[in-house]
Order: C-alpha cells, then structure tokens, then sequence
C-alpha cells in the first residue's frame, strides 16, 4: 500500500489505462499544456504526446460531441470537464447521444466513453459553480454515475470506469484533490455498483458518497465517543446502479436510517433511497427516514451563508439522535 493524493490516483488509472490500451485518449480544457486545471493529468502530454493529452477550446458541447462521435467509431475517450457545471453547456450529448445511442441504434452502436470532473461545491464560487448534479445524472438511463470518496476507490472505479462499454459519468471533489490515502500496489480494478460499509455499528445506518462521506464518518466519530451511539456507515460509491442490497441489510440490522446528500432535497438520491428503504424494509423500521441535504437554494456565496447550506456533522448527530428518539 501507498499514500498517495486523490488527483495522483486518478492519473495513475489514465495512465495506466492508456498505456494498455492505444484507444483511449483524454480531451478537455487545459488538460495538456497547463497539466490540468487541477493537475490531474501532469506530465501526461509528455508520455504520450498531443495526439492522446488534447486541449480544446472553451466548448464543451463540441468537444463533448467530438468525444461522443470517436466513442461511436471505435475510440475510448475520456472527456474531462474543468467543473461538472461547465457539462451543462453539452447536457444534450451526454444524455440525447451517449446514454441513448446502443437503444436507438439496436445495439449497433455502444459508447465507451467517461466524462469526468469535479462536482459540487468547493469554497466560495458561488451559485453557478456549485451543483451537485450527480441526481440528475442518474436519473437517466443508458449513464452509469461513479461518485468516489477516496484515492483507492477513485483509481480502482476509474480503471473500471473506462473500461466499461456504456457512458460513465465520473464525478469527483475539488476540495478532495489534495487527500491523501492508502491505494493497493500493482494493477487493480473495483467493480461498479457495490457499496463499502466503511465502519459497520448496530444502533442506526447512515448513508452517503462522495465528499460528505467526510461528514457522514466524522459524525459517526462523535456519536461513538460522545454519545455512545453505534452508527453503521455506508459508501455508496455508486449512485447509478446503487447498491440496494448493502443498504437493505443493514437496516434490517440497525432498524434505523440517515442519509447524507450535498443535493437540493427534490429529486435526489437520498429520496430514492427512502423510497427503496420504506418499500423493502419497511417492517424493519423503528424510526421514520430522514435525511440530511443542502439547502433548497442556490449556493450562496458568503463563507457564513455556505456553513448553513452545507450538511454538516452536527446536523447528521442531530438526525442520528432523532431517529432513536434522543432528541
């Protein structure tokens, strides 16, 4: 095992993946010349030269359907977006060609391709380069949405990721580039759509991904020191396919559910959750569901309004100790 940063994880699976397979290539703003704009892709242009590290032009709906186009003719590109807001402007590639494409071509045609990049928030940037749109994504069939937590998953999911002969939709965290943790020696892959129980308890199941899992862990801490509450924690890594038989079975344990979403409340995945929850395990529990979401508004941009918008371990104790009735 090595400690390595999240974005040194991510190039790690590029590079190793392009070096096994001439196919695959990375395209998007700033990724060659400048390194990445999170320096995800350094030294990569150097390794492989211009042909396979590609800037573009500030466009994403064209280089978007460029990758989309290559996907259809045989290519595995990996299409990277400076900030998943930015995938608004190609939205209609995305879901009108690449998730679409193998039904209405009768199968004719499959798409290989990933698109990646950081979500949701990250310090102060405001309401424009906020979302967290990782619901919407997996609204849409024919999308696979991978949303990593740490380094080891986010190389092995990546590897997966572009290996996969559907369109995948790889969503990272700005403010998780910098994270350093263990990741396996040598070559290894992680399958898509299984859950990881990153600490397992008895009294009440919290649920999560992607960078809240930092507030879902860091609240499971406190119940545990400060109020003796064994909280069972879950990643989901995968928020399309999710993985309904991890969740199911520790709520038939633990009778108990809080779920943590970055998300506006309508629509997310936390409403999904509850829905598969209450529907398949609905005798086994003791308490209603709820969960713990960004706030129905836009993202604010003073660093004091963004503390009250944000899930946060206090409001997932308050959650925890709801559900059990302490409260």
């Amino acid at each position: 095992m090595r400690e390595i940063q999240f974005r040194e994880a991510l190039r790690e699976a590029m590079t190793e993946e392009m070096k096994r397979d001439s196919t695959i290539f990375l395209m998007g703003e700033e990724v060659a010349e400048y390194n990445g704009a999170y320096k995800v892709s350094q030294g990569m242009l150097q390794e492989f030269g211009a042909g396979r590290v590609i800037d573009t032009p500030i466009a994403e709906l064209g280089f978007t359907g460029i990758g989309v186009g290559a996907a259809m003719n045989g290519l595995r590109p990996i299409i990277e977006f400076m900030t998943f807001n930015f995938s608004l402007v190609a939205i209609d590639q995305i879901i009108n060609a690449a998730s679409k494409m193998m039904q209405m071509s009768g199968g004719l045609f499959n798409i290989p391709i990933v698109f990646r990049g950081p979500t949701a928030s990250a310090g102060m940037l405001a309401a424009q380069h906020s979302n967290a749109f990782e619901n919407w994504y997996a609204n849409c069939p024919g999308l696979k949405v991978i949303v990593p937590s740490n380094p080891a998953d986010a190389k092995g999911l990546l590897k997966s990721a572009i290996r996969d002969n559907d369109p995948v939709i790889f969503m990272e965290s700005e403010q998780m580039y910098g994270d350093k943790g263990p990741v396996p020696d040598g070559e290894y892959l992680m399958p898509i759509g299984i859950a990881d129980i990153k600490k397992t308890g008895n009294h009440v199941t919290i649920v999560s991904f992607g960078k809240m899992m930092k507030v879902a862990l860091q609240a499971a801490e406190i119940l545990q020191t400060e109020h003796q509450i064994d909280a069972e924690v879950i990643d989901l890594r995968t928020v399309r396919p999710i993985d309904y038989h991890c969740i199911i079975q520790s709520v038939k344990k633990t009778n108990r559910i809080v779920i943590v979403e970055e998300s506006w409340p309508l629509g997310s995945i936390a409403t999904e959750v509850a829905f598969k929850v209450q529907k398949d395990a609905f005798d086994y529990l003791d308490a209603p569901i709820l969960r713990v979401m960004g706030a129905d508004t836009p993202m604010p941009y003073a660093p004091t309004l963004i503390q009250e918008y944000l899930p946060n371990p206090a409001r997932v104790i308050s959650a925890v100790k709801s559900v059990l009735y302490q409260n």
